[in-house]
C-alpha cells in the first residue's frame, strides 16, 4: 500500500487502521516527490503496530497473612504474543469496603509477588490483581481473601524471679493471657544485652522459664515478652542483673538489685525474710 503526504513540512506520518492486529510489523520506506516527478526513497525499516492491553488475567492468586499489618501477594501470568505486561497492579479492600474504595499498588517488570504493609489488624480483605501495559489495564483475577493477624498481647509478663548461680540465671514470670481481640501467646522471648549496647540476645522458649549465660563481668539488661502471630507482645519491666567472677549464688524477686560484691572479700552467711546471699 501507499499513502501521500501532501505537506512539504510534515515529518510523520500515522496510519490508522483497526483491522489491524497488535504488534503486526510493517515494512516501511519514505520518499520524496514534486511536479517533477519521484524522487528516491530510504531504506526499508520494520515498525510494528502498537501492543494492546493485557488480555489474560493472573492465575493462581495467593494471599498469605503475615503480621497484623502484613499480607503477602503473589500470581502468575499466562504469557500472551498480545498485550505483553509492563508491570501487575494490585487492588485491595477492606471487608466492609466497596470495590470501588480499594486502594492500588503497582509492581514493574516480571515480579510475581508483592507484600502489603500498614494494613489494619484483625481485619479481612479482598485483593485482585491484574497486568497493565503503555496501552491500558488487563482484566483483574478472581477476588482472594485473607485475614491480617490480631494484634499482640498488651499484657506484659508478670512478678518476674530469678536465681543467679555465677554466670547463669534462671528466670521464672507468670503466663500472659490475652484479650479475645489479640493473638493466641505462642512462646516468649527473653532479650538480654550489656548495660551501655544497644543490641540485644535473644532467647525463645514456650515456657515461662528460661536459663541466660552472662558470659562477661558487668551488669545485664534482661526483658521479658510474649510471642504471637501478630508479633511481639509487651516487654516486661527491665531487670538489671550483675554478672561475677567466681562462685556467687543469688536469689531475688523481681526489681531487687545487689550491690556489686568484691570477690576477695569473705562474709557470713546471712538470710531475711524474702531475699538471701550466700558467698562460697
Amino acid at each position: 500500500m501507499e499513502k501521500m503526504v501532501t505537506s512539504s513540512d510534515a515529518s510523520k506520518f500515522i496510519y490508522r487502521d483497526e483491522s489491524v492486529p497488535p504488534l503486526t510489523p510493517f515494512e516501511v520506506k519514505v520518499g520524496v516527490y514534486n511536479n517533477k516527478g519521484d524522487g528516491p526513497f530510504s531504506p526499508i525499516v520494520v515498525i510494528c503496530s502498537a501492543e494492546g492491553e493485557p488480555t489474560a488475567a493472573p492465575i493462581d492468586v495467593k494471599a498469605t497473612s503475615l503480621s497484623v499489618s502484613e499480607i503477602l501477594v503473589a500470581w502468575k501470568h499466562i504469557k500472551e504474543s498480545l498485550g505483553r505486561p509492563q508491570g501487575f497492579e494490585v487492588g485491595y479492600w477492606k471487608d466492609m469496603q466497596q470495590e470501588e474504595a480499594a486502594e492500588k499498588v503497582k509492581t514493574e517488570g516480571n515480579e510475581s509477588s508483592i507484600l502489603l504493609t500498614g494494613l489494619e489488624g484483625n481485619t479481612l480483605y479482598h485483593l485482585t490483581v491484574r497486568a497493565y501495559n503503555a496501552a491500558g489495564y488487563g482484566p483483574p483475577s478472581t477476588a482472594v481473601h485473607a485475614a491480617t493477624k490480631k494484634s499482640p498481647p498488651s499484657q506484659a509478663p508478670g512478678n518476674i524471679m530469678w536465681i543467679q548461680d555465677g554466670s547463669h540465671v534462671s528466670l521464672g514470670w507468670e503466663p500472659v493471657r490475652p484479650l479475645a481481640n489479640e493473638s493466641d501467646v505462642m512462646g516468649y522471648k527473653v532479650l538480654f544485652r550489656q548495660e551501655g549496647q544497644s543490641n540485644s540476645q535473644v532467647i525463645e522458649t514456650q515456657k515461662t522459664s528460661a536459663v541466660v549465660l552472662l558470659p562477661d563481668v558487668g551488669v545485664y539488661i534482661i526483658e521479658v515478652c510474649a510471642v504471637s502471630e501478630g508479633g511481639d507482645g509487651t516487654a516486661s519491666p527491665q531487670i538489671r542483673v550483675p554478672s561475677f567472677s567466681g562462685k556467687i549464688t543469688l536469689i531475688f524477686e523481681s526489681m531487687v538489685i545487689i550491690a556489686m560484691l568484691i570477690n576477695s572479700y569473705s562474709l557470713p552467711e546471712k538470710q531475711c525474710s524474702h531475699n538471701y546471699l550466700a558467698i562460697k
